[in-house]
């Protein structure tokens, strides 16, 4: 896939344990200006003003190497999109089913660096994981999801929709995330 802006040809393959650390983030800008974000009130979901700015230090990026790391061992996928050798987006998709009835495979990452957004790095990163997800034989994916008008717009154009079933691990964790599905 070439990049319109850069004319940089962009790799996309799948990361290797041995490769996962601090340093493979060395060019990758995690930043996201969020001005207005996604919230339900009583039983409807409205915009609602939230400005902040959700960037990454080195700590979140060691908790990312590990959660990468652990995601590989257990049997899941972890998959980037490299411009001149420089990681410019993730995707992760764990190993285990969850759900009820073992339907969800859980798309637990998926980031584009600032530098890159806009370009079609996202949506091959997503197709990725559905191509692992369906090969796996999932019924769908499960997506926690960032609440910005702007995230939830990229999940809206991959077909995603609010989840049937939500994961109590993952609303505790993130309770203001969005519980999104994508069918298979």
């Amino acid at each position: 896939m070439r990049d319109g802006h850069k004319n940089e040809l962009i790799q996309y393959r799948e990361l290797k344990l041995n490769e996962i650390n601090t340093q493979l983030f060395h060019a990758f800008q995690r930043r996201q200006v969020v001005t207005d974000c996604w919230r339900r009130e009583n039983g409807q979901w409205v915009v609602k003003s939230d400005p902040f700015i959700d960037d990454w230090g080195a700590e979140d990026y060691e908790e990312l190497t590990d959660c990468l790391k652990n995601t590989i061992t257990t049997g899941g996928l972890a998959y980037g999109a490299f411009a001149d050798g420089c990681l410019k987006g993730f995707v992760s998709v764990e190993g285990a089913f969850m759900g009820s009835g073992q339907q969800y495979m859980d798309l637990s990452s998926i980031h584009v660096s600032e530098d890159m957004r806009g370009q079609g790095i996202g949506r091959e990163l997503f197709s990725a994981a559905k191509r692992f997800a369906a090969g796996k034989n999932a019924k769908k994916l499960y997506i926690s999801a960032h609440s910005a008008v702007e995230s939830q717009a990229f999940y809206k154009a991959m077909g995603c929709v609010e989840a049937a079933e939500y994961n109590a691990e993952h609303v505790a964790k993130e309770p203001y995330d969005c519980q999104l599905e994508y069918v298979l």
